[in-house]
């Protein structure tokens, strides 16, 4: 049995943290896994922007209500789960996925936490395991699925070689031209065929 491991940021929904940052005007919090591949390195730095700036959860969550999936995301998984699995293996944090997993129809979502103060200033994170991602598709395949991965930035990259079949989708440039022998694609119906004839 197959399970289709997919990224969400960057691949179903816009990046929250741009969406954040153009909302706000801090051009700071634009950077994104796409940029920085240490995730630690790269939260304590909006960790450290957002207090400087005195931005609390409540004006993150703001933004993410008004936050609308990929055009044609929503149909691609609908598509994709009549016939696969599919979890969404992500670095976000379950106080910014609800609004967005709603309007994606509920898919099965693995994601991280943070640690929040009662006024609402973000202080920390917890990470769902260490190499979220690639630790989640080596614990499917030890208990006997085959995973396929697809997503965007750097973070994704462990899960995508593991699996039995693994696909870069709206990725950049550079990511891109560093795994070569990675399929890329930029629309849903092509990764939708790809995913397919991977089964």
């Amino acid at each position: 049995m197959v399970i289709t491991c997919l990224d969400m940021e960057g691949v179903l929904v816009p990046e929250i943290w741009i969406a954040f940052s153009e909302h706000s005007g801090i051009p700071e919090l634009r950077r994104t896994t796409r940029d920085e591949p240490d995730y630690d390195k790269l939260m304590h730095f909006r960790m450290d922007i957002l207090k400087k700036h005195n931005m609390k959860l409540p004006d993150i969550q703001n933004v993410i209500a008004g936050i609308d999936p990929l055009p044609g995301a929503r149909e691609f998984l609908d598509e994709l789960r009549t016939f696969t699995q599919v979890i969404i293996l992500s670095d976000t944090f379950t106080q910014f996925a609800q609004p967005l997993m709603k309007k994606l129809g509920w898919p099965t979502l693995f994601c991280n936490s943070l640690e929040v103060a009662p006024d609402g200033e973000i202080t920390g994170y917890r990470m769902r395991c260490e190499k979220s991602k690639l630790t989640t598709v080596k614990a499917l395949q030890s208990i006997g699925f085959e995973t396929v991965a697809a997503g965007d930035s750097f973070n994704d990259l462990g899960m995508i070689r593991a699996s039995k079949a693994g696909f870069l989708f709206k990725s950049t440039p550079a990511i891109m031209a560093d795994n070569p022998d990675l399929p890329a694609f930029e629309e849903f119906p092509d990764l939708l065929n790809a995913i397919r004839a991977a089964q």
